[in-house]
């Protein structure tokens, strides 16, 4: 008989069991974290532009809808600080509900026009924005997961 065979293959499969992605909850836990990460570099990228180019054509806009202006300066709440919480997994879930509210504001001040619009390849003319929106509300419905600074039992993640 070959006894040697019984040893390896047991060796072989509890490697694959410790491995990090082994079980259906470290998967998931991997996946938020590539959502919530992605999402939240994605949204502090348009931020730190807007930190920069400044965001008087957001006030405009807001003036133009018959609302303050100084509102404008709440972007920065929308598209840093939301997206840091998020990256980092803490108040997970308030942040990305943050991150949804701001995407329905900018699609209800710039982009109503092309709500039904479709590009010249077919696909919807906002899918980037829509990209943010879904991504952000998934984040919010699942939380952080436990590869987050607050862990899974964090207050709001």
């Amino acid at each position: 008989m070959n006894t040697r065979a019984a040893p390896i293959a047991s060796a072989a499969s509890a490697s694959s069991s410790s491995s990090f992605l082994a079980t259906p909850a470290a998967r998931d836990d991997a996946g938020k974290l590539v959502l919530r990460v992605s999402v939240g570099v994605l949204m502090l990228l348009h931020g730190i532009f807007k930190l920069s180019a400044g965001v008087g054509f957001i006030g405009g806009m807001l003036a133009k809808a018959g609302l303050p202006g100084g509102l404008a300066y709440l972007v920065f709440v929308g598209e840093i600080v939301a997206p840091l919480l998020m990256i980092a997994g803490v108040w997970t879930r308030a942040a990305a509900a943050v991150v949804v509210i701001n995407m329905l504001v900018a699609l209800g001040l710039v982009h109503m026009a092309d709500l039904f619009a479709l590009t010249k390849q077919g696909g919807w003319a906002l899918e980037l924005q829509g990209l943010y929106l879904f991504g952000a509300l998934s984040v919010a419905l699942m939380g952080a997961g436990r590869l987050s600074v607050a862990g899974p039992n964090g207050r709001w993640n």
